[in-house]
């Protein structure tokens, strides 16, 4: 995740959600080249009009590299199944789309995502069992290393099932502020300080203005 220095990974309007600079994206290309699948949420994929590709020719070498398939899986998440059939991740119909979603998704809805994506799972009944539905990832798919982008909705939810084990988080030297401007975990989050989720901080870079850091889970 990208976010400014006031915290924010979109404006309040969700209007401007790119802001970082090429570093930063080519540092997004080099994390998809160590994952076995992506990750987005609905709206995100509508809003950035995300495909969630390898970046080039480059990448797919360093995938090849890393001992991956050329391409990463790519998994859309939507608890309604309601995600825009127009979205351009669907123009690009390799490598394989999944979409994650529940039992509150309509028979319309999930009729469309079908001839859409290469498979629809539906893993809970309101919401998405995340735990669930990351080990049929695992057994169906053989993804070991999921690569996350968002929104904060779906990253709220990976939080709170204690499944986030690495962050990299670039902070912009931007002030968006506004109290609905979203920031990088949204949804229900924790109700008391003892429940948060405990990071440590690996690594911290700065790079012409912007600061890469690296947190992972504390033992």
């Amino acid at each position: 995740m990208a976010m400014t220095a006031d915290g924010k990974i979109a404006t309040a309007n969700r209007a401007i959600h790119s802001f970082s600079s090429p570093r930063d994206l080519k540092h997004l290309y080099e994390l998809r080249a160590t994952a076995d699948a992506v990750m987005c949420g609905a709206r995100t994929i509508e809003i950035s009009q995300a495909i969630l590709g390898t970046g080039g020719e480059k990448f797919r070498k360093l995938r090849l590299k890393h001992g991956l398939a050329e391409h990463p899986l790519r998994v859309i998440v939507s608890g309604s199944g309601s995600v825009d059939p127009s979205a351009e991740i669907f123009k690009k119909r390799f490598p394989p789309i999944i979409v994650l979603t529940t039992k509150r998704a309509s028979a319309k809805n999930l009729a469309r995502l079908r001839t859409l994506a290469d498979e629809v799972k539906i893993c809970g009944e309101l919401e998405v069992n995340f735990p669930a539905a990351l080990s049929w990832l695992r057994t169906q798919w053989k993804v070991k290393r999921l690569l996350c982008e968002g929104g904060g909705e779906l990253n709220d939810a990976l939080f709170r099932a204690s499944l986030v084990d690495e962050i990299h988080l670039t902070i912009c030297p931007k002030i968006f502020g506004g109290r609905t401007a979203p920031t990088i975990a949204e949804g229900r989050g924790f109700q008391k300080l003892a429940d948060a989720e405990e990071f440590e901080i690996e690594s911290i870079k700065h790079f012409q203005g912007e600061l890469f850091t690296v947190f992972s889970r504390r033992k």
